[in-house]
């Protein structure tokens, strides 16, 4: 009964309604250490009344932010990021500084500016560290992935997504889980790890069992099925897209997924040749994604529907769903899709026409990459540097707690504390040697990966040129010929010539199958003739697989660029190679007898330009000698762990 009294008369009173004499009172007939108790219980009350308030404020303001992103309410999603922004300014609730810092990417994203959402997206996640929020840390570790993904920077998306696994596997979040495993799935594909893709898919269903999300379900199964018909097996995908089919109401509960599935089905289907509901089907998705005003995969729907009539040579039918498709592709962004549609209409038009669209096709193609090279770019800083003043941050922490160690050792013992400081400053200085040495390294190391997934890239970029891109020129200057347009085949095979060569000056040497000595054995070969002598030096004294790829691959393009440089331009008869490796740099020099040049006024060509521009990344150190009459030296030095030294030019 006591305690039913004390928690009846605390229910009752407000700290703002005790006077003096109320508390002599209370005092009086409860004693002290009662009164006490109603005071602490009376201040938890209120503060814990406040917290509640305030924590159900903040959630409600940031469900209203997420939810005017998925409704693409811009101006609402503005409104609600401010609101963030000035709740943060008056209560410094980091929870809040993180999400502001979300919904910036988030307004980022709808504007289809994802280099300034990626740059967000790694502010908020960087703030969610610092609290320890692993679950926040995660999705926007997922949500840089997809951005990565998008920009084709399939590496970096698969790095993001493992560094997500981390955080959100020890709190066992299978919501985002499934989502991780599934987009790693999708990365892994286009990586061509086919194996870990089909591992990733199925990790993916291990989780959606638990998580028991319809949704998440049927997208997986769209991508195993996906999976499957890339490679060929139509019957393993139509089985797949019939399971996700299969579910119980999907057309009405869930009619987007549906719509997918069912045009992936079609797709199979008519890749198969059973083509006989093939047309109804993909008029069923384009009714439902007109009605679910499903904007970014109505591009998609037409390419197949204009595929679909160019089968049946319906070219008129196949050119006004290309048109379609190209209408909604510029609405969308969906890159892919539009340059498809560029290449079907300027398959299926003539004349002026469809010399527009191819050239509008080749200016996409060409922006697109250049733009997707961009944003890798503006990723691959963005990451480093926050890296970066995460170690420094680090390191000044680190070295704060040190002094203040050494402050209170001296206050206890004068003696041994100045011992110790002399002590701990010599350990302090070789700490900050080994690490700036260890740091070097490892930067330097970075460099290098970067520079060979680059070299990679290009190589890719090459065979896409050669094989694809081509190839497909070839076939359109059949076409122009076959219609009398000499004059603009013609061009299309200059057009055509000019891909090629592209496409073998961006493909890059390997070592793998060749060494290093052979390779440069082979390129010397390439160009030795009677009146033109190469003579080399030093190349079999050395173990060349110790050495970096990446430098092995600049050494031989500075060679390839010299020896094109003297039979060009220098006129040269003879060029000595000579090859010397040190602890600590590779050293390359090149000497031809030819004409010379005047090195203060002569500029430098586009192709030494982009040999200098190598050798810094290396940083390397380029001189370049000559006088007139008197030929060409060439000293490029190289150093094998990191060292830093200022290129010349003279």
């Amino acid at each position: 009964m006591i305690r039913a009294k004390k928690l009846h008369l605390a229910h009752n009173i407000s700290l703002k309604t005790i006077t003096f004499g109320k508390v002599m009172v209370l005092f009086y007939n409860y004693s002290m250490k009662n009164f006490l108790y109603i005071i602490l219980f009376c201040s938890s009350f209120v503060f814990s009344q406040e917290n509640k308030d305030y924590f159900s404020k903040r959630d409600t303001l940031i469900e209203s932010g997420r939810q005017a992103f998925f409704d693409k309410n811009l101006a609402l999603l503005n409104t609600v990021t401010l609101q963030v922004d000035s709740l943060y300014k008056r209560t410094n609730d980091s929870i809040l500084l993180a999400k502001y810092f979300h919904f910036k990417a988030l307004q980022n994203k709808l504007t289809y500016t994802n280099d300034s959402a990626f740059y967000y997206y790694h502010l908020s996640k960087d703030i969610s560290k610092k609290i320890n929020d692993s679950l926040a840390v995660g999705r926007r570790l997922l949500s840089l992935a997809i951005l990565q993904k998008e920009a084709k920077d399939f590496l970096g998306s698969e790095i993001s997504l493992i560094e997500a696994l981390q955080y959100l596997e020890p709190i066992n979040s299978v919501i985002y889980l499934e989502s991780v495993y599934n987009n790693l799935g999708i990365v892994s594909e286009e990586l061509k790890q086919q194996n870990e893709a089909l591992s990733y898919y199925n990790k993916a269903l291990t989780y959606n069992k638990i998580n028991k999300k319809n949704t998440g379900y049927l997208y997986i199964i769209n991508n195993l099925g996906f999976f499957y018909q890339s490679k060929g097996q139509y019957k393993k995908a139509i089985s797949l897209f019939k399971k996700g089919l299969s579910k119980d109401s999907i057309k009405e509960k869930y009619p987007i997924q549906y719509a997918l599935l069912l045009e992936n089905l079609a797709a199979s289907n008519f890749l198969l040749g059973k083509k006989e509901n093939v047309l109804k089907q993909y008029n069923e998705v384009l009714s439902i994604r007109k009605e679910e005003n499903d904007f970014a995969e109505l591009s998609t729907t037409h390419i197949n529907l204009a595929d679909y009539y160019k089968n049946l040579n319906q070219l008129k039918k196949a050119q006004h769903h290309s048109s379609e498709a190209l209408k909604y592709a510029e609405q969308t962004h969906n890159n892919k899709k539009w340059l498809e549609a560029l290449k079907n209409l300027s398959d299926l038009t003539s004349g002026e026409q469809s010399k527009q669209y191819l050239e509008e096709y080749i200016t996409l193609n060409d922006s697109l990459f250049q733009n997707e090279r961009r944003l890798k770019n503006q990723f691959a800083k963005i990451r480093y540097e926050t890296d970066k003043k995460e170690k420094e941050n680090s390191v000044l922490k680190t070295e704060n707690e040190k002094k203040q160690a050494e402050i209170l050792q001296h206050k206890q013992q004068k003696t041994i504390g100045w011992l110790l400081f002399v002590l701990s400053l010599l350990l302090f200085g070789v700490g900050v040697l080994f690490y700036f040495n260890r740091k070097r390294k490892l930067l330097y190391q970075a460099q290098l990966e970067r520079i060979q997934a680059r070299e990679h890239e290009r190589k890719q970029i090459a065979k896409s040129l050669h094989d694809e891109v081509a190839g497909d020129l070839r076939l359109l200057h059949r076409k122009l010929e076959k219609s009398n347009l000499l004059e603009e085949a013609q061009k299309l095979d200059a057009v055509k010539e000019n891909v090629r060569n592209l496409s073998h000056q961006l493909s890059s040497v390997s070592f793998d199958k060749v060494s290093f000595k052979n390779q440069i054995i082979n390129l010397v070969s390439d160009y030795f003739e009677p009146d033109f002598k190469i003579k080399v030096n030093g190349l079999q004294n050395y173990d060349w697989t110790t050495i970096n790829n990446s430098i092995k691959r600049l050494l031989y393009l500075s060679i390839r660029e010299s020896i094109q440089n003297c039979k060009k331009h220098a006129k040269a008869s003879k060029i000595t190679i000579n090859f010397s490796v040190r602890k600590k740099y590779v050293h390359l020099g090149i000497i031809d007898n030819g004409i010379g040049f005047n090195t203060t006024v002569n500029k430098k060509g586009i192709g030494l330009q982009n040999l200098q521009e190598r050798i810094e990344e290396l940083n390397g150190k380029l001189t370049i000698n000559s006088e007139v009459g008197k030929g060409t030296q060439t000293s490029i030095q190289i150093p094998l762990n990191g060292w830093t030294n200022k290129n010349t030019f003279s």
